[in-house]
């Protein structure tokens, strides 16, 4: 499945708009990754637990958006926009929104 943001493949023409599709992901952080991520913040630097889940929850995203294309007879997913945010108390929910439009192209 070719995945892009742009709004057109290169060399390639869209034949059939399937429509707009979007997948959403929410993953917790665990205590023990709120306090490692917390030190880092206090301490400085970048915060490998905290960017594995983030990456984490972009790939489930992503594979769900390509799911979803699939069922609908798509062979690529144009116009991809990733959305982050934080949710629940504290932030300690992440929430990942991948949208982008499901076409057929030759």
């Amino acid at each position: 499945m070719l995945c892009t943001t742009t709004p057109n493949i290169e060399g390639k023409k869209i034949e059939q708009y399937l429509g707009v599709i979007s997948a959403e992901v929410i993953i917790g952080a665990n205590f023990l990754k709120d306090i490692m991520g917390g030190l880092r913040d206090f301490f400085g630097g970048r915060s490998a637990t905290y960017e594995k889940v983030l990456d984490e929850a972009r790939q489930k995203a992503m594979e769900e958006l390509t799911e979803r294309a699939q069922r609908l007879g798509a062979n690529a997913v144009v116009g991809i926009d990733l959305d982050f945010e934080t949710i629940g108390s504290g932030g300690s929910m992440l929430m990942v929104i991948a949208s982008g439009t499901a076409v057929k192209y030759v």
